[in-house]
């Protein structure tokens, strides 16, 4: 297992399958996550799993075929975390 400490992690379509499971693995391996995803429910259950194993992660609303939006949530993260370390551009 690799240590990811100090590293900040963006994953997209992080509410279900591939996306989830990628932004759970790299909280485990300590990395602070940033999840997006259109589904803010099942975001809101993912978030809240890393941060009940201790982690830390926040979400943020994204459809990533709007390029506006995408704008405005890449900013909100570095804002939130002050950089983006690991992308999973899984969306």
């Amino acid at each position: 297992m690799m240590d990811l400490g100090g590293r900040v992690a963006f994953v997209t379509g992080a509410s279900q399958g591939i996306g989830r499971a990628c932004a759970l693995a790299l909280a485990r391996q300590g990395a602070k996550v940033a999840t997006a995803a259109r589904n803010q429910d099942k975001l809101a259950e993912v978030v809240k799993e890393i941060s009940a194993a201790g982690g830390e992660a926040a979400a943020f609303k994204l459809d990533v075929a709007n390029d506006d939006e995408v704008k405005t949530v890449i900013k909100a993260v570095i804002e939130k975390f002050g950089k983006v370390d690991i992308l999973v551009n899984n969306a």
